[in-house]
Formats: structure tokens, sequence, C-alpha cells
């Protein structure tokens, strides 16, 4: 009986001894192998995050230099935009004018076909009386159509002078057309053509960006000629200068004049344009 249960607690010993060995065993293993691989998941999911937010962070970049770029594309087109605009009215403007010029050569020559020379015809009429007055009154009658003949001459220099100098400007020589219109002002200060050379000499100075001087040939053209033709776009000219001096507030008042004052013009339609880019400009 005694020997029974020593059997059984030696037996009770030893298994009792091999589990406690088991779970020294296994314990290290699980110590060791639960947090490592914690850690690694940890890692795992920060590094994850890292390269997310620097993927964020690259698009975010992109994302704002493609809207730089279209910032600067969208003001090159709207400067392309008004360099077309400056052309066509610029060329309108020359057809216009030139037209003018015809018609009133035209009118003219259909006015005065040639009245000139046949009226120095009746001249040798007047010697036919046979008195004594004959000979003095034929002496005098002459100097009458001598003030025409010089009238004629006068216009037909005025106006060889005035083509001169806008085909300087239409040839893009501006230092020419400005030097040209303001010697035809300075000789021919009360021609027909004088308003358009004030504007002409204007649109020069404006090309060659000299736009004060160009401020004050408009201006002048509308203080002293306020009915001529040009006196719209002379306007319209005058408030691109102003915004091109960065007078902002006295151009856009300008422009807007020329929609009061001129309603039906082109002026007034290139004016309400340049307005409502101005506006689009401030508000972005």
């Amino acid at each position: 009986m005694v020997f029974r249960l020593a059997k059984s607690f030696t037996a009770s010993l030893s298994m009792a001894g091999a589990l406690a060995s088991a779970m020294l065993f296994m314990a290290p293993v699980q110590a060791q192998d639960s947090p490592m691989s914690l850690a690694d998941r940890v890692a795992r999911l920060e590094q994850q995050q890292q390269n997310l937010d620097q993927t964020r962070g690259n698009q975010v970049n992109q994302v704002q230099q493609m809207q730089s770029q279209m910032r600067d594309m969208q003001g090159q087109i709207e400067e392309l935009q008004h360099q077309l605009q400056q052309l066509q009215e610029q060329s309108k403007a020359q057809y216009t004018d030139a037209d003018s010029r015809l018609g009133r050569l035209e009118k003219g020559a259909s006015a005065n076909p040639a009245p000139a020379a046949g009226s120095s015809a009746p001249a040798p009429a007047a010697p036919a009386a046979a008195s004594t007055a004959a000979p003095a009154n034929a002496a005098t009658s002459p100097a009458p159509p001598a003030a025409p003949a010089e009238s004629a001459a006068q216009k037909t220099a005025a106006l060889n002078a005035y083509n001169a100098a806008f085909k300087s400007l239409k040839g893009g020589d501006y230092v020419s057309s400005s030097r040209g219109f303001r010697e035809f002002i300075e000789k021919y200060p009360n021609d027909a053509l004088t308003p358009n050379a004030f504007y002409w000499l204007g649109e020069s100075y404006y090309a060659t960006t000299n736009y004060q001087v160009a401020v004050e040939a408009f201006k002048h053209l509308l203080s002293q000629y306020p009915q001529s033709d040009k006196a719209p776009d002379a306007t319209l000219k005058l408030g691109y200068s102003q915004l091109e001096m960065k007078q902002t507030d006295a151009g856009m008042s300008t422009l807007k004049s020329v929609a009061t004052k001129y309603p039906n013009s082109n002026a007034a339609k290139l004016a309400q344009e340049r307005l409502r880019r101005l506006s689009q400009q401030s508000s972005h």
C-alpha cells in the first residue's frame, strides 16, 4: 500500500515536471513571437501611411502647378485677344479713313470737273471791245482765278503729305509716321484732314508705347474737334492709354464715357468688352 502511494506520487511528480518543462519552453516562444508580429504590423502600417501622405503631397503639388500654368495661359490668351482686337480696330479704322478720303476726292472731282482750265479761256474775249478801257480790264481779269488755283495746289500738297504719313503708319514705321503727321498738322492746321492727323498721330505714339504723348494727341482732338468722326475712336484709345499708364480709375471712366457718348459706335462695343475683362480680372 505504501509502495503504491509512493509510486503514484512519483508519477505525479514526473508528470508535473514534464508539464512545467513544456510550459517553460512554450512561454518564451509565445513571448517572442507575439510582440514582434505586432511591431511588424505597426511598422508596416506606418510605412504605408507615410507613402500615402507623400503621394497625396505630390498630387497636391501637381495640381497647384497645373493651376498656376492655367492662370498663366489664361493671361496670355487675354493678352493675345487684346492685341487681336487692337489690330482689328486699327485695320478697320484705316479702311474707314481711306474710304472717307476717297469719297471726299470723288465728291471734289464731280463738283469741280475742270473749270479751272476753262476759266482762263474767256479772258481773250475781253479785248473784243474796241475801247481804251478794254486793255485795262484784260490786264486785271486774270487775277481772280489765281486764288482757286493756289488753293487746289495746296490741297493736293496737303493730301500728299497726309498720305505719306499714313503709308508709314500702315508699314509699321511709327517714327516716320508720327513725324509726318506732326509736320502735316503744323503746315496745314486748317485742313479737313487735320482731325484725322491728330488721331493717327496718337496711334503712332500708342503703338510705340509712348502713352503720355498719345494721351495729349487724343485729348487735343477731342477738345478741338469734338464733332470729328474720329472722336469715338480717340476716346476709346484715350482710355486704353490711361490703362496702360496704370491710371485704372481714369481709364475705366473714359471707357464708360465711350458707351455713353457714342452708344451705337464700334468703339462703344470695344470699350464695353474691355470693361468686362477688367471686371473679371479684378474678381479673381
